[in-house]
C-alpha cells in the first residue's frame, strides 16, 4: 500500500501546510506548474516525487519532467498531464490515446478547481487536485490524498489549506 499526496499549481509556493502533508505520504505526484525547481527539490529532498511540467513551466522543469507521465503504481495504471481535460471533455491531444488505451486513474491539473469524477465509459478515475499555490484564481488552497494498495484507490481526502491570500511568500522556504 502507498499512501500519496496529489497536488498541482504550485506556481513557485512551497510552505509548510504543504510540506506537512508531504512528510505523512509515501509519494508525492505533482500536476504540473511547478513554477521554481526549489519546489520539486524540497519535495524530493523528503519523499519519492513523480511530476510533470506545465504550461508555466519554463525549460529547466520541461527538461527534468515529462509532459505526460504514464505509470504503475501497486496494479494501478497512472496517467499524469497537467492540461488533460476530464471526462467527455478531454484535451484534443490525448483524446485518442485515453479512449484507446485508458489508466484506470487519470490526473491532470491547470483548471485550478478541484474535480474527482469517475468516466463510466472508459471506467476510469479523473483526479484534478485543484491549486496549492498561491498565485490564480482558485480561493481555496488544495491538494488530494489518497492510498493505493493493490488494484484499489481508496480513502480519498480532500486537503484545503486555507484560503489563498493567507500564506507566506515562498521565498521563506527556499
Amino acid at each position: 500500500m502507498k499512501k500519496i499526496l496529489l497536488l498541482s499549481d504550485t506556481h513557485s509556493h512551497i510552505d509548510d501546510k504543504i510540506l506537512k502533508y508531504v512528510s505523512q505520504s509515501d509519494e508525492v505526484w505533482h500536476a504540473g506548474d511547478i513554477g521554481n525547481l526549489n519546489v520539486t527539490d524540497t519535495i524530493k529532498s523528503l519523499k519519492p516525487l513523480r511530476a510533470v511540467y506545465g504550461n508555466i513551466d519554463d525549460d529547466k522543469a520541461q527538461m527534468e519532467f515529462p509532459l505526460n507521465n504514464r505509470f504503475l503504481c501497486e496494479d494501478v495504471d497512472v496517467w499524469i498531464t497537467h492540461i488533460g481535460g476530464y471526462p467527455g471533455k478531454y484535451n484534443q491531444s490525448i483524446r485518442a490515446e485515453i479512449q484507446s488505451n485508458p489508466p484506470k486513474l487519470f490526473i491532470c491539473g491547470h483548471s485550478h478547481i478541484l474535480k474527482v469524477q469517475f468516466d463510466k465509459s472508459l471506467g476510469l478515475l479523473h483526479m484534478n487536485p485543484g491549486a496549492c499555490g498561491i498565485h490564480g484564481f482558485h480561493q481555496v488552497r488544495t491538494m488530494l490524498r489518497f492510498e493505493i494498495d493493490g488494484d484499489k484507490i481508496q480513502n480519498l481526502e480532500i486537503v484545503e489549506l486555507g484560503n489563498r491570500g493567507n500564506s507566506l511568500p515562498s521565498e521563506q522556504y527556499h
